[in-house]
């Protein structure tokens, strides 16, 4: 009696997928560096743009936020809105990313060190 062992994908379709996949990968990878964001804080007195290579392209503070006697104010509202900016970034790679890699992403079961 012989074993009835389901065939899955040869070598070579597996290697062209992953090959596909990596391409797919570099081009995706491009675009979101290429993306702009723009985030507030502080009720919107402070903007940030920031590119996909997590690069400040802009900060824009309201002046009537800016007061000599308590720059303490100001520096945390700006701190608050980079980190947003860079929060936002990531997120949006993380999840464009993981809808090419599917389940062999970081947090996935592929392949140990693949992607």
């Amino acid at each position: 009696m012989k074993a009835n062992i389901p065939k899955g994908p040869s070598m070579n379709e597996m290697l062209r997928q992953a090959q596909k996949m990596q391409q797919d990968m570099q081009q995706k990878q491009a675009e979101l560096e290429a993306r702009e964001y723009e985030v507030s804080a502080g009720g919107g007195v402070v903007k940030v743009k920031i590119n996909g290579k997590r690069e400040i392209l802009n900060i824009d503070i309201d002046p009537e936020i800016v007061d000599p006697d308590d720059i303490e104010t100001l520096s945390d509202i700006m701190v608050a809105a980079v980190n947003e900016a860079i929060k936002k970034v990531n997120t949006t790679t993380d999840e464009e990313m993981g809808k090419i890699t599917g389940p062999m992403g970081m947090g996935g079961m592929g392949i140990p060190g693949m992607f």
